[in-house]
């Protein structure tokens, strides 16, 4: 039999939860009851009651688009008679509904302490390449010093190539920049190696001077390690012996207790489905209210898909200050939209299409329930670091490689990710997947590390929330995710500008 949930009692359409044959009467909340005028596929919406061409198609209590045609109680609500509302620029009143959560009691994970204090849940060595002509030649020094991470008990040892950090000019060569040095100052680097060849746009001296800023008064020269290929006669002995330094280096720390207070957590979701806002989205929402609680740190990104959905997260910004720098982040991406001749509602891939996803009011209202209820404290441009204890909303575009980047650069000690059709990437952070779906997790065992789709089975969110939160505590004492077990470590930057 067909289960359906309608989210708000104000919606007009509800999801299917299993899929509902056509001739089936299925009931949802408070005990009312339609019935199917045709096939409901799982994660898909059925019309409540009738819209007319025109009117709103409401989920979440939000529209998520207008009717293009009139649409009677029982159709599947999809692309075919539905399309997004989203125009320009939008202007809203600061409306403050700001909920502080019940503060809750004190835990701890199996960390590791940084020299300047900060917190850790990995212990590796990181080559970071300053631009894309020494990839190769980073992946080569990753790979001919392996035994390092064995001879210094050392969790991991890795390099990060990426196509940039050349031919860029102005504001994206400083972003590209900015991107790098972040990474390099990230906590779960115990000893990183910097590879520049020596004449590109991301000028080493300002490349170096950029990691030092970033570090601020905690830049270690025992930490951070520079090499520049063009200046030295064999750059892979000298880069080997620069990685045992960092490897002798990084090998003093030792995993420790330490407070969830000072987790930070990412929260992503790529390849949506139906399924992504009732099930894994709210999962991490409540998971990261449970981080939140206890003193720590959530981020979200992905700023595209915000549109369409501010009501339901701008209201929750601490003050006005808060609420005006979010404000012009999203205006500057619908901007950046206009500027290139796009839609601002173009967001939703095939994909997202394909498992339900009707317009990107409807990815966008699903993709914030990773935000939970916590209050917003803090809003921080691409590239940069968190700043504040709390919800902080992280400037970036959504695409999985470079939004899941965006938060590790950021401070994320690792990244929850959700998706309804799988993925097997993995960021420089532990990336912890999150299946929308039971027969996703079932059939991608080697990728995904938590199945969601307990929620729409049943399981009710509190209880999946506890068991998702004890396993990232899990991951942050030590526990390898299914990304992790197989190597998988990659990242991507935002290009946004002339190549030369």
């Amino acid at each position: 039999m067909g289960k359906l949930l309608q989210i708000r009692r104000e919606d007009t359409v509800a999801v299917a939860l299993s899929p509902v044959m056509a001739g089936e009467t299925v009931a949802y909340s408070g005990g009312s009851q339609v019935t199917a005028l045709e096939d409901i596929r799982q994660g898909y919406k059925i019309a409540l009651q009738s819209i007319a061409k025109g009117q709103d198609v409401v989920k979440y209590g939000c529209s998520i688009g207008k009717a293009t045609e009139d649409i009677q109680t029982g159709q599947c609500v999809h692309i075919h008679n539905m399309k997004s509302g989203l125009t320009g620029h939008i202007t809203y009143e600061y409306e403050p509904d700001v909920r502080p959560l019940p503060p809750a009691l004190p835990e701890t994970f199996q960390g590791y302490r940084r020299e300047d204090g900060r917190a850790a849940v990995r212990n590796e060595l990181w080559i970071i390449p300053g631009v894309g002509c020494v990839d190769d030649l980073c992946m080569r020094l990753a790979q001919e010093n392996q035994a390092l991470t064995r001879q210094y008990g050392l969790d991991g040892l890795y390099a990060f190539p990426h196509p940039y950090g050349c031919s860029q000019l102005g504001e994206d060569n400083q972003m590209t920049r900015q991107l790098l040095a972040s990474l390099v100052n990230h906590p779960n680097a115990g000893g990183v190696l910097v590879v520049s060849l020596g004449c590109e746009n991301n000028i080493p001296a300002e490349f170096q001077e950029a990691v030092k800023q970033a570090a601020g008064d905690s830049f270690s020269p025992d930490r951070v390690k520079f090499l520049v290929c063009q200046e030295v006669e064999d750059e892979m002995a000298l880069g080997a012996d620069l990685l045992e330094d960092l490897a002798r280096y990084a090998s003093r720390f030792r995993r420790e207790p330490v407070p969830v207070s000072e987790l930070v957590i990412g929260m992503k979701c790529g390849g949506s489905d139906g399924l992504s806002g009732v099930t894994a989205n709210p999962l991490l929402g409540a998971v990261g209210d449970l981080v939140a609680a206890r003193g720590g740190s959530t981020m979200i990104t992905e700023t595209p898909e915000m549109f369409g959905a501010e009501g339901m997260l701008l209201p929750r910004c601490v003050s006005r200050q808060v609420f005006d720098q979010a404000m012009e982040m999203l205006n500057e991406y619908r901007e950046y939209f206009l500027k290139h001749g796009q839609p601002v509602y173009g967001n939703p891939a095939p994909g997202n299409y394909e498992g339900g996803i009707s317009s990107l009011e409807d990815k966008s209202c699903g993709c914030v329930q990773k935000g939970g209820s916590a209050p917003i404290v803090d809003v921080i441009p691409y590239g940069s670091q968190i700043r504040r204890k709390g919800l902080t909303l992280l400037a970036g575009p959504g695409g999985d490689l470079v939004s899941a980047t965006n938060l590790t650069a950021a401070g994320a000690h690792m990244v929850l990710f959700t998706t309804g059709r799988g993925t097997p990437y993995s960021t420089a952070a532990p990336t912890v997947k999150v299946a929308t779906n039971t027969p996703l997790y079932e059939k991608k065992t080697s990728w995904m590390d938590f199945n969601a789709g307990v929620v729409a089975e049943g399981t009710s969110l509190e209880q999946a929330a506890w068991k998702l939160y004890r396993q990232i505590l899990g991951v942050a004492g030590g526990e390898k995710t299914k990304g992790e077990q197989m190597g998988y470590r990659r990242i991507a930057i935002f290009k946004n500008g002339v190549t030369v």
